[in-house]
């Protein structure tokens, strides 16, 4: 059973919680590069793991991260002036670099001790990947580099990458990113002209191509432990001698990934980036390894990816405030959910849960054997991190290069025997 105690082990990201101290191991993408558009560009807040930070680009193009309030007199450095290689507070003019070093205090004497004496908190972080990263751990334990996932070692015209802001915590985005068993209800679609007929009958899925996702929405589970986190089988029936099975990859310590629909297609995963207990930054990210998105005739982002405001917060435009733009004549017509888009009905429902949700008041049932394995996974990971000192996989940066799949087998074959050497890349 999981408890009260188990649930704030897994919600709790800030500092010296058990998984905020296992995500500082990681590098962590939490900004996009246009947020941070060129050098001395305006300086842009930050919050990661419960933490208030800044973030700029310095006249070089080096990247900082730092904490939000001046070490002088706690000013918040928002407002402070990006120039000269370095963020110079307006209240005294104490002006720090990348790595937190004062470069000058015009307040105090020439000769004044504090200037060597004096550092704020800094942490690293990278552009990589159509992304930028932190590293929030110990210094000594600090990977080289980050997580080699697909997405992020294609070229910069064969990936997209959206952003939005989820009003809860990480771990309800990584569940309903490994929960297959919701994509043919949550998402599926009815036939308008079976209006009247109950709701079972009237459901196809959301595309032709994977028509199995709707005809049985009652899939059965199987569950791999792998290196990088686990490999999860949805086993669906497709004929009398086939199955289709849907594989779903979970990376540690937040990442998931989607099957492509045909072998042309873009392969689709998530970032679920924890701002803090309460919120996540959902990056959304599609590619394809063989040919640019341009080139794609049925790639659409705008099925998945939550149109925001473009005011630096991400918020989607549909939220909690406007019940995310249900329209209950779509819903009886044509919709299961009467909320346009994939990605924006996952928000609605991950975020009307609640931010953090009593887990230990669940009735799990069978359909939910990746969730319980998620939450053992990540439980035992930090805890053993805390007992011994020890996390070896931010380290493998090279066990990520992985996919996920579907893909049709006879009913005698094993699907990672089946499907093997199409989640493998080089």
């Amino acid at each position: 059973m999981f408890t009260e105690e188990d649930n704030e082990a897994l919600t709790r990201v800030g500092p010296g919680s058990l998984m905020g101290d296992l995500m500082r191991r990681y590098w962590m993408p939490f900004l996009l590069p246009e947020e941070l558009p060129q050098p001395d560009c305006p300086p842009v807040r930050v919050r990661l793991l419960g933490e208030d930070l800044i973030a700029f680009r310095d006249t070089n193009g080096r990247l900082g991260l730092l904490d939000r309030y001046c070490p002088h007199r706690r000013v918040d450095l928002f407002f402070g002036r990006n120039e000269e290689c370095g963020l110079r507070c307006v209240y005294h003019g104490w002006k720090f670099d990348v790595e937190g070093n004062v470069m000058d205090m015009p307040a105090e004497p020439a000769n004044s001790p504090m200037r060597q004496e004096v550092k704020t908190k800094a942490y690293p972080i990278v552009e990589w990947g159509g992304m930028i990263w932190a590293y929030m751990g110990d210094p000594a334990h600090m990977p080289e580099k980050p997580p080699e996932l697909e997405w992020g070692m294609v070229p910069p015209s064969h990936r997209h990458i959206g952003k939005r802001l989820q009003e809860n915590n990480f771990a309800q985005g990584v569940e309903g990113g490994i929960d297959s068993s919701h994509v043919g209800i949550l998402h599926s679609l009815l036939d308008p002209a079976k209006a009247g007929m109950s709701f079972r009958e009237r459901q196809r899925a959301i595309d032709p191509k994977v028509k199995y996702l709707a005809s049985d929405t009652a899939p059965r589970f199987f569950v791999r432990p792998t290196e990088y986190g686990m490999r999860i089988g949805a086993r669906r029936v497709a004929s009398d001698d086939e199955y289709y099975w849907r594989v779903t990859q979970f990376l540690a310590p937040f990442y998931t990934m989607i099957a492509r629909r045909d072998e042309s297609g873009p392969i689709a995963g998530h970032a679920w980036t924890p701002i803090d207990d309460h919120n996540t930054w959902t990056f959304t990210i599609h590619w394809n390894p063989d040919a640019p998105l341009e080139d794609i005739t049925s790639f659409d982002a705008n099925k998945v990816n939550v149109p925001v405001h473009q005011d630096g917060s991400y918020r989607p435009i549909d939220n909690r405030s406007n019940d995310y733009g249900i329209n209950r004549d779509i819903q009886k017509l044509s919709s299961s959910t009467g909320i346009e888009g994939i990605g924006l009905q996952d928000s609605a429902i991950q975020e009307t849960m609640g931010a953090v949700v009593d887990r230990s008041r669940e009735l799990l049932g069978s359909g939910d054997a990746a969730i319980v394995a998620f939450r053992k996974l990540m439980l035992a990971q930090a805890r053993h991190l805390r007992e011994t000192g020890e996390l070896p996989l931010p380290n493998r940066p090279e066990l990520y290069r992985v996919r996920s799949v579907g893909i049709v087998l006879p009913k005698g074959v094993d699907f990672e025997e089946g499907a093997m050497s199409r989640m493998q890349i080089a």
